[in-house]
């Protein structure tokens, strides 16, 4: 009895100290543990001249910065390592004025060298990004705190583009003692890929503290950064196949967010300490088609292409794989960007798609590999959308060959021979309809003229895009909407590009947490997240 009455004595003892904790220290003590994030994570570099995925969004804008960032409203460009800049009147020269408190994780001053050697290393080591850095022209560094930047031609959202993660910063010094290299031949002598997966060389407010590939990622706070320091000391990415096992994990405690829960599994969560937030999304999931991939048996001609699009159900898609939670698209690009007013989706009609098969004299039908990812990406099932529209051209007499494969296997042959019929996503790098063009539209040089194997096809080219995109570029206001709003209606009649729908963001976290949301260039911002 003794001994009972004593440890109630403590446990009194204990509880009645806890409560004299200060809320502060609570806090604190909050933010010193780990942030673990489930995500199934589609890594395919930690080298920001290389990377090009969401993930990559995520860690490269934790842990490097750029000139200029994105402000909340994702519209609002606002200064990050430049305190301020000039433009000139024809939009072909930009003039930066580096903040001379930014440094870098080491501790050393950014400067313009390393601006100009980073910019040139993502231009030349030719990776997914670099397009961004095409029109760029010539870098100076004509004094220790200035960094101007030519362009080929006009481009009025090149300030948004230097926004984009992949533009990231890089301290020259360090990375070029391990393998880094900026010049013309960088795209076979920069060696310095692998040291970048198991370090980072920025000014983020984190570093990158341990890769593992396939498991996590971790990222702890940069001791030496020169801005507001973020609340969470360490991040922990973990990989985590599917929406389902991503909420176990965050109902068994092991995580504290879950970045691709499905709205069906959201729906199901009864415990009061998980949050379930909804938000509009800038991201798109499409189907691509590829008329010029090498073996194609069947010709896939405009008519074919344009009955393809006919003949998908996507109101069902939405249902089944979001519960509706999402929004057709007319174009590739997002509401609300430049050129999307007045648009409307294509419209779910089986009996014209087989009116427009027979007049390709298809009506017959034929088979058509479809190689994808087997992801899920946005809280899209990817397996269950692409049995869906497996389901949907059977009413056309098309046979999908499904054939789901990791992401690395699929992205080694989606830019080598190509894929008949496959489905991805796409997010944006900032807020502008230039990316979206340069990636998508049939102009050589385009990541999807490639993969659409428009070279085997020459049909598919559209010699007036490069001039519209000059124009789009070169002008302002109503002028430039209109010529982009050409330009998307023209890829959208092209039929290579299919927007299935624009997935509504689902933030599944635990309660206490605050500052989640969706950047336009980076994803989800990881610096703004704290604990209450």
């Amino acid at each position: 009895m003794a001994r009972t009455l004593r440890t109630h004595a403590l446990t009194l003892s204990l509880a009645c100290a806890t409560m004299l904790v200060p809320a502060s220290l609570v806090t604190a003590q909050a933010q010193d543990k780990p942030l673990v994030i489930a995500r199934d994570m589609d890594i395919n570099s930690l080298d920001p001249s290389r990377g090009f995925c969401d993930t990559c969004q995520i860690v490269f804008s934790s842990t490097y910065a750029r000139l200029v960032n994105l402000d909340k409203d994702n519209k609002t460009i606002v200064p990050m390592l430049a305190e301020s800049w000039e433009i000139n009147a024809d939009q072909t020269k930009f003039t930066f004025k580096l903040n001379p408190k930014a440094k870098f994780s080491d501790g050393s001053p950014v400067e313009p060298k390393d601006v100009k050697w980073s910019l040139e290393r993502l231009k030349n080591v030719k990776g997914s990004a670099s397009y961004l850095v095409d029109p760029v022209k010539s870098i100076e560094t004509p004094d220790a705190q200035t960094v101007v930047i030519d362009l080929t031609e006009s481009n009025s959202e090149f300030l948004s583009v230097l926004t984009a993660p992949f533009l990231a910063i890089i301290n020259s010094d360090v990375v070029a003692e391990n393998g880094g290299d900026a010049g013309t031949d960088a795209a076979t002598k920069d060696t310095a890929e692998q040291w970048l997966l198991a370090n980072s060389a920025g000014a983020g407010p984190f570093v990158l503290s341990s890769y593992s590939p396939n498991q996590e990622v971790r990222l702890k706070r940069n001791d030496n950064y020169w801005g507001e320091a973020p609340a969470v000391s360490e991040i922990i990415m973990q990989q985590s196949k599917g929406g389902v096992s991503q909420l176990q994990l965050l109902e068994g405690g092991t995580a504290d967010i879950a970045m691709q829960v499905d709205p069906t599994t959201a729906k199901s969560i009864t415990n009061a300490d998980i949050v379930v937030d909804t938000q509009p999304s800038l991201n798109m999931v499409y189907v691509a088609l590829a008329p010029g991939a090498k073996g194609l048996p069947n010709p896939m001609g405009s008519k074919v292409r344009e009955a393809i699009a006919h003949a998908i159900d996507y109101d069902g898609i939405i249902d089944l794989t979001v519960d509706g939670k999402g929004r057709r698209l007319a174009t590739p690009i997002p509401e609300g960007f430049p050129g999307t007013g007045g648009a409307e989706p294509i419209s779910y009609d089986v009996e014209k798609a087989k009116a427009l098969m027979a007049e390709a004299g298809a009506a017959d039908g034929f088979t058509i590999d479809a190689m994808y990812p087997n992801v899920n990406q946005y809280g899209v099932d990817y397996t269950l959308m692409m049995q869906k529209i497996q389901q949907d051209l059977a009413e056309i007499k098309i046979e999908l060959n499904l054939e789901p494969v990791e992401f690395s296997v699929w992205r080694e042959r989606v830019n080598g021979d190509g894929i008949p019929l496959t489905a991805v996503y796409f997010a944006p790098d900032f807020f502008g309809t230039s990316q979206y063009i340069q990636y998508f539209a049939m102009m050589d040089g385009t990541v999807w003229y490639k993969r659409a194997g428009a070279a085997n096809d020459p049909e598919l080219a559209r010699p007036e895009v490069a001039g519209l995109l000059k124009k789009a570029l070169s002008t302002g206001g109503a002028e430039s909407d209109g010529y982009f709003r050409e330009l998307a209606k023209g890829i959208a009649e092209d039929h290579i590009i299919l927007p299935i729908l624009s997935p509504d963001n689902v933030f599944v976290y635990r309660k206490g947490l605050e500052g989640l949301r969706f950047s336009a260039c980076c994803n989800m911002v990881l610096s703004d997240i704290s604990w209450k």
